[in-house]
């Protein structure tokens, strides 16, 4: 079996030099991210209970007393 040679400057610099497609990574994480939280809203939002207190909401803030 081969051993793992050590992890020196050289080697490092070989293995994570290029940092190519990282702004790209980060977006789709972001992007992937962002998607789940508006997915998790769109469930709270469908609840009776949310639906009837931002109805609410709405009602009183357009109510003129």
């Amino acid at each position: 079996m081969k051993s793992i040679p050590p992890l020196d400057r050289r080697r490092a610099a070989t293995l994570f030099g290029d940092d190519t497609g990282a702004a790209t990574a980060e977006y789709a994480i972001t992007t992937m991210a962002a998607v789940a939280f508006a997915g998790l809203l769109v469930v709270i939002m469908r609840s009776d209970e949310v639906r009837g207190i931002l109805t609410d909401l709405v009602r009183r803030a357009l109510t003129v007393s």
